[in-house]
């Protein structure tokens, strides 16, 4: 079983796009997976200064019932079903919904936590403390594999799931690749342009914003039909044809 939800719709004023904010709900031998989790219940009910801020310039529809945990219950998923999150990063529009899972295991790379807990440089300002209430983190650093091309960390979990580094947008971030029968999806989050449209972007604001792994990415999916491709970010149709 492999879902994806939108948890984060947005409208920023310029560029005006509609985006959404893929979170996948995977189904495993150990139980539901996680793979971000958009924004929380707390973002829309009780935002920090930081997150009001970032809803107002990125056009953030204010609907709780976006938060995972809300979307999840119409699923008929208690939160308790949620045993493990696996994140690409800690921005607040990727982390905000950890609090609504207190009792899942945090798959995560050790940097991206030590960027949140130590932040420099103004793409780290998107980390939101509200966000981080003790989590039970299971950090990875080395590669174990290779995958396609790419360095790869072997998570617990059947089907597989890798991890796969992809350091830029933040000093932790990472893809993730997920085994769907004979396909397998590759969760890029923010080393793509949104839509996971190569050409969005010039390539310089791509390396400023987001990390060298365009490329790269493209090259691979260009070799590998049987792998889709998305972004962190979506053009909000896709959601649509769900």
């Amino acid at each position: 079983m492999l879902r994806m939800l939108d948890c984060a719709s947005m409208s920023p004023w310029f560029p005006h796009w509609e985006v959404g904010t893929p979170c996948l709900l995977v189904g495993t031998h150990q139980g539901l997976v996680l793979v971000d989790t958009g924004l929380g219940l707390h973002d829309y009910l009780q935002p920090s200064p930081m997150v009001r801020f970032f809803r107002l310039v990125l056009g953030i529809e204010d609907s709780p019932e976006r938060a995972a945990v809300r979307q999840l219950a119409h699923l008929g998923v208690r939160p308790e079903s949620v045993q493990h999150i696996v994140m690409t990063h800690l921005h607040f529009d990727h982390a905000g919904g950890l609090p609504d899972f207190p009792q899942a295991e945090v798959h995560v790379h050790r940097r991206e936590v030590e960027a949140m807990q130590h932040p420099r440089g103004w793409m780290e300002l998107a980390y939101d403390r509200a966000d981080f209430h003790q989590p039970n983190w299971v950090l990875y650093e080395k590669p174990t594999e290779e995958w396609l091309g790419f360095d790869a960390i072997r998570l617990p979990f059947t089907p597989e799931i890798l991890m796969i580094p992809l350091f830029g947008h933040t000093r932790g971030h990472c893809g993730v690749a997920i085994r769907d029968g004979e396909r397998w999806l590759f969760q890029c989050a923010d080393a793509l342009p949104t839509n996971a449209q190569f050409d969005l972007t010039p390539g310089w604001v791509n390396r400023l914003v987001i990390g060298r792994h365009v490329d790269k990415i493209r090259d691979c999916a260009a070799s590998h039909p049987d792998v889709r491709v998305l972004a962190g970010h979506m053009w909000r149709s896709t959601f649509d044809l769900l």
